[in-house]
């Protein structure tokens, strides 16, 4: 880096709400780096002239959240098979005059489970996935590449989820979404990948009666931190893992390759990020 400090930030329309902020000046406090993480408000039809201005400013990456994950992975010169694979990017790196692309979504889902239910294998047996949006798409690289057997996929809009299935192949196969329950027996893993169960969203309609106790269920939504559908499988006597580990752990790779430092995600950085 030279004498320069180091710039990087979280694009996104809108993006004040976004807990980046705060995770990555934790980071650079804690290992007493020099370099700065800021929240950038940019609107759709400036993300491709904001990209390319930014090298000149002192940035050397950034994430890019909704409504730009698309759109970054069209405008990179460089992209992962990963984010290919995804179809959309959500880490920037500005290296040599270019644009590298990669998503991380995936590796953070992965290593939440990791971290937090070490005796969980993705090979156990079936997995239910519910909802088919952007972040489903991630989560299902993630679970084929960690050795899912299979995939059970429900969405309330049925051709998404027959869209989805088709481009990923054999091992995954979409179910009608009043069929989710009746799934549920044969799940070891069930993902929530909807805003269903959220803050200000609509409840999450299925009971999770048929769930076998032996199975893990996780949620990707962290507001609330505990959810009626986690709440729920831990009523069944299922391990649950949160949504936000998740967050914590997709920002890990991106702070690593501006800064210098692999982060360690610890219960500290989970107070830090909830403001606790």
């Amino acid at each position: 880096m030279n004498s320069t400090i180091p710039l990087a930030g979280v694009i996104g329309f809108p993006v004040a709400h976004s807990k980046s902020p705060r995770l990555h000046g934790h980071w650079l406090a804690k290992y007493v780096l020099k370099g700065h993480y800021v929240p950038l408000h940019v609107a759709p039809e400036h993300l491709a002239n904001t990209l390319k201005s930014m090298p000149n400013m002192g940035f050397v990456g950034c994430n890019v959240t909704i409504p730009h994950k698309e759109a970054a992975l069209s405008l990179a010169q460089n992209v992962t098979d990963t984010a290919r694979r995804i179809g959309a990017a959500n880490t920037l790196v500005f290296k040599d005059g270019e644009i590298h692309a990669d998503n991380t979504d995936g590796i953070g889902f992965i290593e939440n489970l990791r971290q937090n239910a070490p005796n969980w294998r993705a090979d156990a047996g079936p997995v239910l996935v519910i909802g088919a949006g952007g972040a489903a798409r991630a989560i299902l690289v993630a679970l084929l590449d960690a050795g899912a057997p299979e995939v059970l996929l429900t969405n309330r809009t049925a051709d998404r989820a027959s869209a989805l299935a088709a481009e990923f192949g054999t091992r995954v196969k979409a179910h009608p979404w009043e069929k989710t329950e009746t799934l549920l027996p044969q799940a070891a893993t069930v993902v929530n990948t909807t805003a269903l169960g959220m803050t200000g969203k609509e409840a999450f309609p299925f009971s999770l009666n048929g769930l076998s106790s032996a199975a893990l269920a996780t949620d990707i939504v962290y507001a609330p931190l505990d959810t009626p559908f986690l709440q729920a499988a831990r009523a069944r006597g299922c391990t649950t893992v949160d949504g936000l580990g998740m967050l914590l752990h997709q920002a890990a790779p991106g702070f690593a390759r501006w800064f210098g430092q692999v982060p360690e995600i610890t219960d500290e950085t989970r107070r830090v990020v909830l403001g606790q």
